[in-house]
């Protein structure tokens, strides 16, 4: 057998060769053009969406500014195809609320009263709706007893059901009650909601069932649960339940048209067809009223943004 020493070509071999391959330098031309080549077309697609979001904004914001605009108009400049008026009329704002002014142009309402109706319905509905909600939410989320599954999709299937169509019997309803021009009558039917418990349902499917463990364990009641675990922790949810209640009541019209006969008891959207009616239309009046009444939409939707936007995507979310 003969002796071969593979010495020299095993340390050859073992040896990093410090000769890059061949077309190696072209490989690298083309991945740095590549990726600049993304970057570009991703600054572009996010440029294009940026612009095509403000262009959206714009038109959005449109309306809300010729209402403004308009409001600030003298009352013979508000039909002119001109946006800006020629003098602002701040004074608009407070011919508003002066029902006793005696030129039929300038003359308002009670506007204070509306505002407040407007305000304590709202606030009451909002306070029972939500309240209902998240105890119902918590007895089909959290409790197990017989047929609570059939139960909340009956009671669900009521959101299949048009407005309209149940008017007529809950006003029979207000009726039989003696709630007919009373504000109870506008609170206590909206003060349950199938869509707000199906809401915080949802929102309560996503905290683990182990939290209701360790308080059963450590003595907890199941209201204690509820009221010391469970509602803050579905603090987004009722948030954004809160938001939407207290807007669609709010600006709620049909239903305080049908119930109310006393002026003094209407709510704002009601009032406002006062400044458009047999006596005349003051449509800059109108439009410095409807400035005014989007104030607390706004102030609620500014403070609360980042809760609604969280209580939305949880919510849709089954844990």
């Amino acid at each position: 057998m003969s002796n071969i020493d593979p010495g020299p070509r095993l340390e050859q071999a073992t040896q990093p060769s410090s000769v890059l391959p061949y077309g190696s330098e072209l490989t690298s031309a083309t991945v740095a053009e590549t990726r600049r080549g993304k970057f570009v077309r991703s600054l572009t697609s996010t440029g294009m969406l940026h612009l095509l979001l403000t262009g959206m904004s714009l038109l959005m914001v449109l309306p809300f500014t010729w209402m403004v605009l308009t409001s600030l108009k003298p009352a013979g400049e508000v039909n002119d195809p001109d946006w800006f008026p020629s003098s602002f009329q701040w004074r608009n704002y407070l011919d508003v609320g002066d029902k006793d002014n005696p030129d039929p142009q300038r003359r308002g309402v009670d506007f204070g009263r509306f505002y407040w109706n407007s305000l304590f319905v709202a606030a009451w509905v909002t306070f029972l709706q939500v309240t209902t909600s998240a105890m119902a939410a918590f007895s089909f989320s959290r409790l197990q007893w017989p047929g609570r599954d059939k139960i909340f999709l009956m009671y669900l299937s009521t959101m299949m059901l048009p407005g309209l169509v149940m008017m007529i019997p809950n006003f029979q309803i207000m009726i039989n009650l003696g709630w007919v021009n009373t504000f109870t009558g506008l609170i206590i039917p909206g003060a349950f909601s199938a869509f707000g418990t199906f809401l915080l349902r949802q929102f309560m499917l996503t905290i683990p069932s182990s939290i209701d463990e360790a308080a059963e364990i450590d003595g907890a009641s199941k209201f204690r649960l509820f009221w010391d675990i469970i509602l803050p922790l579905a603090r987004p949810g009722l948030i954004t339940l809160t938001i939407f209640t207290f807007m669609g009541n709010y600006n709620s019209f049909f239903w305080p048209l049908v119930m109310l006969r006393s002026e003094h008891k209407y709510t704002l959207p009601i009032g406002l067809m006062f400044f458009d009616s047999t006596r005349g239309q003051s449509t800059h009046l109108l439009m410095a009223a409807v400035t005014m009444s989007v104030i607390p939409m706004i102030i609620l939707f500014v403070f609360l943004q980042k809760y609604l936007v969280r209580g939305i995507q949880l919510g849709a979310v089954k844990g």
